[in-house]
């Protein structure tokens, strides 16, 4: 009793619950001591839909969103193009063109993806029409201009304890964050942190800075799941729109 009693004043005294810490215990780490992320691993909220809380309607299933307080901080202008996406969605949205989705929106499509981790880079390979990413974590810093992987973004990386955080710029003003018509600029910024809390969870959250369309800057969270399935592994998502369907049928 008397040595159960010490550790909990351990872990009290610490300002970490001790659940918390036998949590953090589970989680796998490499050989340098950094948290091991390595796996497959899927979003299972609805905001691929609509980041924030929506109803259910044809094709899109109810959800509670991912955004702190529910509420995007848009400027009146882009408060007025957003309406105008919502109207628009089915032809303008760029995943209906089949544009790589972009961060974070490729994080929670409803597709799994593969996260592969060395000490210096990371690779995150997405089901979703084959789509790779590259995260350097080697203490480089952004190179400035245009970049080849405009859609994605260029990815920074580099370790907070058991946090890993990423840091993202170089963005096109051709992606969008969901299918509600929730858009962004050129000059969006996002801060991604992906900290494990046991073996098959991440929490995932992304701030969000846009000075062109948004008022402040703003967040997202949402918890991602390692895959369980016995020989799980990604498979094939090729995209293809349905926009070169019609307009191959009105010719």
């Amino acid at each position: 009793m008397t040595r159960w009693i010490a550790v909990w004043l351990l872990a009290m005294s610490s300002g970490v619950p001790l659940i918390a810490q036998n949590q953090a215990a589970n989680v796998p780490r490499t050989s340098d001591g950094k948290p091991d992320l390595s796996g497959i691993w899927q979003a299972l909220s609805t905001a691929a839909w609509d980041i924030q809380d929506h109803s259910a309607s044809l094709g899109v299933p109810a959800g509670q969103g991912v955004v702190e307080g529910n509420e995007i901080p848009y400027q009146p202008a882009a408060a007025a193009k957003k309406r105008e996406n919502y109207q628009n969605r089915r032809t303008a949205d760029p995943e209906a063109k089949c544009f790589q989705p972009g961060v974070p929106r490729i994080t929670y499509m409803p597709y799994p993806f593969q996260i592969v981790q060395t000490p210096t880079y990371i690779a995150i390979l997405y089901e979703y029409d084959h789509v790779t990413r590259h995260i350097y974590a080697d203490g480089s810093s952004h190179p400035k201009g245009p970049i080849d992987s405009w859609f994605m973004g260029d990815s920074r990386g580099h370790w907070e304890g058991n946090t890993l955080v990423v840091d993202v710029i170089h963005f096109t003003n051709q992606t969008w964050f969901d299918r509600a018509g929730n858009f962004h600029s050129e000059a969006l910024h996002v801060v991604e942190r992906y900290t494990p809390t046991d073996r098959d969870h991440i929490s995932y959250e992304a701030t969000i800075e846009d000075p062109k369309v948004f008022t402040r800057p703003w967040k997202m969270t949402m918890p991602l799941y390692r895959r369980q399935e016995r020989n799980v592994q990604l498979l094939d998502y090729e995209c293809y729109s349905l926009l070169q369907d019609e307009k191959a049928a009105a010719r």
